[in-house]
């Protein structure tokens, strides 16, 4: 079987508009296959140019296939089995920033050139005082951006239209307003100058970001019938869910610039992206915190399976619907109907999503996920939500131990299975303290323990004794009865 490269498809031939900082699965099944599909309607003429941005890897495989790479959805979408694949023709080029650096900085001040993508991981956009300018390049993301800021601003003599677009994708809120406090931090640090300070600020336009889509990157589980449906071998092959949403807020309008949306694509312009981000933190993400730790006490271990369990899966749509949806300030049919594509995405064969894995850090994860949805139900009707209050027994039940702390991790048991339980230091050294502890008091310090929730929980009326409740049954008749006699 051939190996896919230019032999086997024809690229156009594009200028370079975009530098991507990143190459891994996500921005390849998401911004490139987006940017792609504009490109092939005449949207855009955007050629891209990928940036290895760290010093280990290898962009061999790029170079061996031409820059073309297949990616393939697969999942569900308004009731039908999608399993679609396509050749991405738009990367142009890929350079490595350590081994190519001056290819890299002359990429950077192409006349072509207008926007910025990235995705260097949550941990991506800092600022290290330690990181140099005179380093080729500089360690950090937002030092090697603006050096090549900077290197863009002397070659065309501060010039307003030579500024750029910047999208970052890293999933933190508030993204490109944190890459840019960095950029200026560095412009400081390295002493570039006002002039070069205000050209960032006014030539230049920082995007602050939302993206949806599940990536579960090269197959290896199925790599040789995947390589059957393609009819070729893919050594760059890139699988992800249909669904996929980018919400891209700037200060000032970029759709002329990069008019992607203008392709059908599930792109939102505007200039408060918080509603969208609430839909997905509540409904998605809250969907899963609130369900999958009752889940795998439960005895399952993926998503797919509490999907096709009765009570689980009643448990969370009663959430969702009842509890949650109610709270998201966006039209009410859109946000069901955002709804109704979540249970989509978490029935999706494809993907196997271990509940586990979901499990990391789920008390930050309630704080972020669930309290808020939690205080305005409370707040709204003057009573604490039954379900969402039920989910902080189950929290407390998955992290409940009889186990010391051993190598930073908590063990928890399931039917006499042992468990990891995964999170930060200080949550799991107060499980480990208060094994024992009776049920209302162990409710109590938890709920009263502010470095947690930023507030305390006690303060709603009936909590306490409601949570303590719920525990109280799950370890006496064990989390599928309790389910079972909650949603029936």
């Amino acid at each position: 079987m051939k190996t896919m490269n230019k032999d086997l498809f024809t690229a156009k031939s594009r200028p370079i508009g975009v530098m991507q900082y990143g190459e891994g699965n996500f921005l390849r099944a998401f911004a490139d296959y987006m940017i792609d599909i504009a490109n092939e309607k005449g949207v855009t003429d955007l050629g891209i140019a990928i940036v290895k941005p760290i010093p280990f890897g290898s962009l061999d495989r790029f170079h061996e296939q031409d820059n073309l790479y297949t990616v393939v959805l697969r999942g569900q979408m308004d009731g039908k089995v999608i399993n679609d694949a396509r050749v991405i023709t738009s990367v142009q080029k890929a350079v490595d920033a350590y081994s190519e650096y001056a290819d890299y900085m002359e990429t950077a001040c192409l006349d072509t050139l207008k926007i910025v993508i990235s995705n260097t991981t949550e941990a991506g956009i800092v600022f290290d005082e330690t990181d140099k300018l005179e380093s080729e390049p500089p360690v950090t993301y937002p030092g090697k951006l603006t050096k090549a800021l900077y290197a863009r601003f002397k070659k065309f003599a501060g010039a307003a239209d030579k500024g750029l677009v910047i999208i970052p994708c890293e999933l933190i809120e508030h993204n490109g307003d944190k890459l840019h406090t960095c950029v200026n931090q560095f412009i400081d640090l390295w002493k570039l100058g006002d002039d070069f300070k205000k050209w960032v600020e006014e030539s230049c336009t920082f995007c602050c970001t939302l993206v949806d889509r599940i990536v579960t990157g090269y197959p290896r589980d199925n790599v040789e019938e995947t390589a059957k449906q393609l009819g070729y071998v893919d050594n760059l092959v890139d699988t992800a869910e249909p669904f996929g949403l980018w919400v891209i807020e700037s200060k000032k309008d970029i759709s002329k610039i990069f008019p992607i949306d203008k392709a059908g694509l599930p792109v939102v312009f505007t200039d408060d992206q918080t509603p969208y981000r609430e839909r997905k933190v509540r409904i998605l993400n809250g969907a899963h915190t609130s369900t999958v730790l009752a889940g795998y006490l439960a005895g399952f271990d993926i998503v797919g399976e509490i999907m096709k369990d009765a009570d689980v899966r009643k448990l969370m749509e009663t959430i969702v619907f009842e509890e949650i949806v109610p709270t998201v300030k966006l039209p009410h049919d859109e946000v069901v109907a955002f709804a109704n594509s979540v249970f989509e995405r978490f029935e999706n064969p494809f993907i196997k999503h271990r509940l586990l894995d979901i499990s990391l850090n789920s008390v930050s994860k309630w704080k972020s996920r669930i309290l808020p949805t939690f205080r305005d139900n409370y707040n709204k009707n003057g009573a604490i939500p039954r379900l969402l209050t039920f989910s902080f027994a189950a929290l407390m039940a998955f992290y409940s131990t009889t186990c010391e702390m051993d190598g930073g991790i908590l063990k928890g048991d399931r039917n006499g299975e042992r468990y990891d339980i995964k999170d930060d230091a200080a949550a799991l050294e107060f499980f480990a303290s208060h094994k024992g502890s009776s049920d209302e008091e162990f409710v109590k310090a938890f709920a009263s323990h502010t470095a947690f929730w930023g507030e305390d929980l006690t303060k709603y009326t009936g909590f306490v004794s409601a949570v303590a409740a719920y525990l109280g049954d799950i370890r006496a008749k064990g989390m599928k009865a309790v389910l079972h006699g909650l949603v029936k």
